[in-house]
């Protein structure tokens, strides 16, 4: 008997856990159900031919900015960028206005993003010295990627950086625990070290020994509370080196902008514009991380969007903030590093999507295989073009690789089932829902 399915994806190049092969998709009620050829009838047919169909990338580390900061950005711009560049699932982290820090915060996030998001979403918990015995609650809240500890570079009560409290936090629950690890008392010590209006200088306040520092910090105390920890935006290969000799508390992320982007260019190419948390470092560091990368110590990656405007970007450093946008430029950036031979596209899957099932527990998601999501990043790998600005869709309206040439680009992003983007087209109508957690799944 001839099956009927909602979607078929034909012809293309499939990855599959067994590896990439020609084959046909079929998608129905929004989950694959079927991998093979001559599948039979389809609502919607789409021919992938000279296409590689990857399962759906996710970006465990995005700053939508909303509520509060909407000039920047919001959950609907945000993601509309997201799925514009290839991304089907975002993690958003809970440093907004207010902070994301209670049941009634989280919610209120989960509300807005519903069917507004392009993209499927789960929103962080953020740790604060007044919530600590709460989180054990609110990190079982379905629709949380878990609880977020920032031990530097924040303030307000968001900043975590006396052990006390961190060991408060770390002793609260059960889920892995997302870190921004740079040492706040260090950071205090060495600020006389920013030069005005050189934001070169960044990397020198914001050293080395302020990363390795906090690293050692949690994965001592991580490993005293028995509590599993994900070090985010790793900076350093000494980092990784240590994280290497932690894998079983331990799991980290590396960031497209600090494997592309080096002090000795970007700072007088960008100014400002490449000044974020961590900094942007040399070339001997980008070089190291992927020495590290190639070894297997990274899980995954992360984009760490993080938007603010042009007007707010101009002022004199270090009166500028921190940050850049990245969302949308995550998946083109890595596909032009497999392109030049630096990552193979199994390792870039395995960072974008096994790797984020894996270290968070996400239900459905991360792999093309019968019964998950039917979450797809179909992408030209060929594909040569120039990132512009009429391509951006970050309400931030700029890129530090905006006018940069790349080799491979998302032609369809795909989210359970539901066609969202189509060579840089957007669908009628978003859809996204929040992502499943096999820690939440029964709260």
């Amino acid at each position: 008997m001839t099956q009927t399915y909602d979607l078929i994806l034909k012809n293309g190049t499939v990855h599959t856990p067994g590896g990439a092969d020609k084959a046909d998709v079929g998608v129905r009620g929004g989950k694959i159900v079927a991998i093979g050829s001559a599948l039979g009838d389809a609502g919607e047919v789409i021919d992938c031919a000279g296409l590689d169909v990857l399962p759906g990338c996710i970006d465990s580390q995005v700053h939508f900015r909303e509520p509060g900061l909407e000039h920047k950005e919001d959950l609907e711009s945000g993601s509309r960028a997201a799925v514009l560049g290839g991304i089907t699932a975002v993690f958003e982290m809970p440093n907004t206005n207010p902070n994301t820090d209670s049941d009634e915060r989280v919610r209120d996030k989960l509300t807005r993003a519903h069917h507004r998001m392009w993209c499927d979403h789960a929103f962080y918990v953020g740790a604060t010295a007044d919530n600590a015995e709460q989180l054990k609650e609110l990190e079982r809240i379905p629709g949380t990627a878990g609880v977020k500890i920032f031990m530097g570079a924040s303030t307000g009560s968001l900043l975590v950086d006396d052990d006390a409290a961190l060991s408060r936090v770390l002793a609260s629950g059960t889920r892995r625990v997302a870190i921004h690890a740079e040492d706040e008392a260090r950071m205090n010590a060495r600020k006389d070290l920013r030069v005005e209006g050189d934001p070169s200088s960044h990397p020198v306040w914001r050293d080395d020994e302020s990363a390795m520092i906090a690293t050692k910090r949690i994965i001592g105390l991580a490993r005293k509370a028995r509590r599993r920890i994900h070090i985010l935006h790793v900076t350093t290969p000494a980092e990784l080196e240590y994280i290497a000799g932690h894998k079983d508390i331990a799991t980290c992320e590396v960031t497209p902008q600090h494997l592309t982007l080096a002090a000795e260019d970007a700072y007088p190419r960008l100014g400002t514009y490449a000044q974020m948390n961590p900094p942007i470092r040399s070339g001997a560091h980008r070089d190291g991380l992927w020495r590290w990368l190639n070894q297997g110590v990274p899980d995954v990656l992360g984009s760490d969007h993080a938007p603010h405007t042009v007007e707010e970007k101009a002022k004199a450093y270090p009166a500028s903030p921190s940050g850049m946008p990245g969302v949308q430029t995550l998946v083109p950036l890595l596909l032009n590093h497999v392109a030049e031979g630096r990552l193979s596209l199994r390792r870039f899957i395995e960072l974008t999507s096994s790797g984020p099932q894996r270290v968070f527990g996400l239900v459905g998601k991360g792999r093309i295989a019968l019964g998950y999501d039917a979450d797809f990043t179909v992408v030209d790998i060929k594909k040569r073009w120039t990132v512009g600005s009429e391509w951006l869709a970050s309400r931030c309206n700029w890129s530090p690789f905006e006018g940069m040439d790349l080799t491979g680009k998302a032609v369809g992003t795909i989210v359970r089932g539901h066609r969202v983007m189509w060579e840089d087209t957007l669908a009628n109508e978003a859809v996204g829902e929040a992502v499943r957690f096999e820690a939440t799944e029964f709260a």
